[in-house]
């Protein structure tokens, strides 16, 4: 009698050595490698040609869990990494998915050079509004007045708008969602893995072990529940405006442009270099 053994439908694109994660229940790491496994079967990407780079962060694991090419990178590099990655190999497609700590404290010189340059990478945030990992400390998204483990009488400095600072700094699309938009999530992974040029997404995460306990929100439900109360759809609006307050969380696509990428004109540079130099 021959065994049938099923498989999960998208068991190809995780390496099931490295299962079960480690992220904490009411996490929202588990929904975006979700969201973006998804992306990846409805659109038949050739795993051959992706590359996933993290840095340091709960969410950072999600390179060692994803069944491609990956690098897991020091803390605050991994788009200095994906540069080199996507410089070397033009026909990669790079996505880097990493926190909001790893990517706009340490590393937030990176994100605004590789978005002005227009490096044809793609960027994921899993925003949490803390270092969950290390400990719950205040992190650069951590709302005015929120309460984290180095900020326990409420914090007083002004957090990054995370969507405004892509587009300012010359990213091509730009857009925001919360775990909670799960369908809107995917789709828009979708349109960032099949554009050109540097392209970020920001998912509003829950952390209901750390930052959520102290902020009155102790489940992953209840965090849930502020985001589908507080979330306001408002595509294409301006990004400044886009605010993260306990009363409202403007979410949408707010860029979606097209113009030369870094790798593009440096290719047609060096062709005109060495055309000059064969005259």
């Amino acid at each position: 009698m021959t065994e049938t053994v099923e498989q999960h439908p998208l068991s190809k694109y995780l390496r099931a050595a490295m299962m079960p994660h480690i992220w904490c229940a009411g996490c929202g790491n588990g929904i975006i490698l979700n969201a973006f496994v998804h992306a990846l079967d409805e659109l038949q990407i050739n795993l051959d040609k992706l590359v996933v780079v993290s840095g340091i962060g709960c969410i950072g694991r999600a390179a060692g869990y994803i069944n491609v090419d990956s690098f897991h990178t020091t803390h605050g590099r991994p788009i200095a990494f994906a540069t080199g990655v996507k410089l070397a190999n033009s026909e990669l497609e790079v996505v880097v998915i990493s926190g909001d700590g790893d990517l706009f404290a340490i590393g937030g010189n990176h994100f605004i050079h590789a978005a002005r340059r227009n490096i044809g990478i793609k960027v994921i945030c899993a925003n949490n509004f803390n270092y969950g990992m290390t400990g719950g400390q205040v992190g650069p998204t951590t709302p005015l007045d929120a309460f984290t483990t180095t900020t326990p009488y409420g914090n007083i400095e002004h957090p990054f708008n995370l969507v405004h600072l892509a587009a300012a700094a010359g990213a091509t699309y730009v857009a925001r969602w919360t775990t909670l938009h799960v369908r809107m999530l995917t789709m828009s992974i979708k349109k960032l893995l099949q554009r050109k040029g540097f392209s970020f997404i920001e998912v509003i995460s829950p952390c209901p072990e750390i930052y959520g306990r102290h902020n009155k929100m102790r489940t992953g439900l209840e965090m849930m529940e502020w985001f589908k109360k507080a979330s306001v759809i408002s595509n294409f609006s301006d990004p400044a405006k886009a605010e993260i307050t306990p009363e409202r969380i403007v979410i949408g696509e707010f860029v979606d442009i097209q113009k030369p990428t870094y790798e593009e004109l440096l290719h047609n540079k060096m062709a005109q270099i060495m055309k000059g130099e064969g005259e």
